[in-house]
């Protein structure tokens, strides 16, 4: 059998098959199964699926692999199956084929986030394409598939990954309708990107229709050598009667099969929603024709994809704020956590805040639904104190529920409305609030956050792309230094700095000895940040014990929890005085050795605060 690379170097029409997840839901699969493991778990299925489309005329079977990676396998408990699963389907695949057809080994995304916007390095992410490359190469695949990924970056590794087996590799991504990827990289920018770092063929699949490809498969075209493939969906999804379905006919995709070969595509064949009706007709109708579109030499000079272009410099530190004026030059800060209102009357919030301004305090910490409770919002309350009060505000922000692209639409319009200083968290789970059947995002946590506020600072997107105008954050973190797991709080405290943290806010420290511990070492390691250490006022033995129990990150020592046992059995005034005594006790401490004091205001009790700081 011929190589693969031989049909690329033709002027011939390659056509792939059809889906596999849509044909296997449509036989009766539920989306809930680990699809790849059907390969293992019920072979003669995906057999069946394979004959169809060698029936159907496709003269590439992919194998049924594209979340065949050890990570994505983790989701389902299946990544002790790893070389199973792939050495099985890539079997299957070639026994359909025989020595008539070519067998794409497909290898979708990991499924996580790399870094800087998750916890996966680039170079993790290449052992784990690396090994799936690895596995279906041993399986006599004819070529490596990279389909649907949205991420450049991700994109590179796995084709680099690829590249140490003798096989060759089609790199695709997935565009919007707009005709960019997630991350706002366009057409020609992928082929360019793709050229460079040595795929063999570079193309398009999956999201859109064929009509929403068309075109970027021409701009593809006139800006690279390499073979395009174009494997669109049939159509975007429409609900019909509470199922996802797809409407494209197959007349319809074979018509933009042809379309799509004019526009200079070589390979053509079906992502999600077809199936071997769809690629029938395309092989009928490219049996007639067209001829594929000569290659030429590139006619249009392709743009750097955002991810290489040079970021602005940021605005200096204390130029962004008052508050990142005296964190920037050693000045002592004091700050106090108020909870913005449950209802949409801001008035409570606002009186409280002027009693601090009043006090000399310099900033309001406006928490973002702590305890995973409903609140106003932390943009539209942190502004309404910054604009009625005239005090700064901290955003204390979390990653629960917004996915990056909302994260960055929130961002922008906070700076648009003047905030300025940030506090960055993961923030707590549903299951914590009111609400435990709430559905969570947590699409990044709060060390990609502090990279994309960064970004911001820098004048770009998520995706490197150039806004015109940068943000003018300060950029502040959590951080808890009597963490049970000190070393894990070391290591992420760690990424934070280096993905930009400029300052950072503790949990509430009633240990002042692990306080000490944690900024030497911080010194030790060349790590540190302005600290601004958080103080509860307790205001009795039961916050005490709730705060013991409940509250994870929190812990009080016995010697306080006998003072509050104590001081409650002579009363409520005097077990809020006694708390009020422990935080300034605290707080006296904590001055010498940290950039300022924060002091959370025990139920909205602002006086009790600055009985604290007092």
């Amino acid at each position: 059998m011929p190589d693969f690379r031989e049909a690329l170097d033709s002027d011939r029409v390659v056509l792939f098959d059809g889906a596999m997840g849509t044909e296997l839901y449509r036989r009766g699969v539920f989306v809930n199964r680990c699809y790849d493991a059907l390969s293992l778990d019920e072979p003669e299925l995906v057999r069946e699926i394979h004959r169809d489309y060698r029936r159907a005329g496709a003269e590439v079977l992919e194998t049924n692999t594209f979340g065949g990676n050890r990570m994505r396998l983790q989701s389902y408990g299946e990544e002790g199956r790893v070389e199973e699963i792939n050495r099985a389907a890539a079997r299957l695949a070639r026994e359909e084929a025989g020595e008539e057809l070519f067998v794409g080994g497909s290898m979708g995304p990991l499924g996580v986030r790399l870094e800087p916007y998750g916890p996966t390095s680039e170079a993790e992410a290449r052992d784990i394409f690396r090994q799936q490359a690895d596995l279906l190469a041993e399986g006599g695949v004819d070529l490596l598939v990279l389909e649907t990924f949205s991420d450049l970056s991700e994109l590179r590794q796995a084709v680099e990954a690829c590249r140490a087996t003798d096989l060759p590799v089609l790199a695709q991504m997935t565009i919007q309708p707009d005709g960019r990827t997630s991350y706002g990289v366009e057409p020609e920018q992928i082929a360019a990107a793709m050229e460079d770092a040595g795929a063999d063929a570079v193309g398009l699949n999956c999201s859109v229709g064929p009509a929403g490809m068309l075109e970027a498969v021409e701009r593809m075209a006139e800006s690279t050598r390499l073979p395009i493939s174009a494997i669109p969906n049939a159509g975007m999804p429409q609900e019909v009667e509470g199922r996802k379905m797809y409407m494209a006919s197959p007349e319809y995709m074979a018509t933009y099969a042809r379309r799509l070969v004019e526009a200079g595509a070589r390979m053509v064949g079906g992502c999600c929603g077809t199936g071997p009706d769809h690629v029938r007709e395309m092989a009928r109708q490219l049996e007639e024709g067209p001829r594929p579109r000569p290659r030429t030499a590139p006619s249009v000079e392709v743009r750097p994809a955002a991810e290489e272009t040079e970021p602005e410099e940021p605005t200096p530190l204390a130029e962004r704020s008052d508050w990142g004026r005296k964190l920037d030059e050693g000045e002592p800060v004091t700050c106090v956590e108020v909870q913005p209102p449950r209802g949409s009357d801001p008035t409570p919030l606002l009186e409280a805040c002027r009693r601090l301004e009043e006090a000399g305090v310099d900033a309001v910490n406006v928490p973002d639904g702590a305890r995973a409770s409903v609140r106003m919002g932390v943009i539209a309350a942190a502004a309404l104190v910054q604009r009625e009060v005239g005090i700064e505000a901290l955003a204390h922000y979390t990653c629960r529920d917004r996915n990056l692209l909302g994260m960055t639409g929130d961002l922008l319009g906070a700076q648009a409305l003047g905030l300025r200083n940030l506090l960055l968290v993961t923030g707590d789970p549903p299951k914590t609030g009111p609400y435990p059947d709430a559905t969570a995002v947590f699409d990044v946590d709060s060390i990609g956050l502090t990279n994309l506020v960064r970004r911001l600072n820098h004048g770009q997107d998520v995706g490197g792309t150039s806004l015109g105008s940068r943000t003018e954050f300060v950029i502040g973190v959590g951080v808890n230094p009597d963490a049970e797991d000190r070393e894990r709080e070391m290591r992420r405290w760690y990424w934070k700095v280096d993905a930009g943290a400029e300052y950072a806010v503790t949990q509430p420290v009633f240990d002042v000895e692990s306080l000490a511990e944690f900024l030497s070492e911080t010194e030790r390691r060349g790590t540190r940040l302005p600290v601004v250490a958080s103080v509860w006022p307790l205001t009795g033995l039961r916050n005490a014990e709730f705060l013991n129990n409940e509250v994870p990150g929190i812990r009080v020592p016995e010697r306080i929890v006998d003072r509050m046992r104590q001081a409650d059995e002579r009363g409520e005034s005097h077990a809020r005085a006694e708390g009020r005594a422990v935080a300034r006790e605290i707080t006296a401490e904590v001055r010498e050795m940290a950039a300022g004091v924060q002091v959370i205001a025990p139920e909205g009790d602002v006086e009790q605060a600055l009985g604290v700081l007092g």
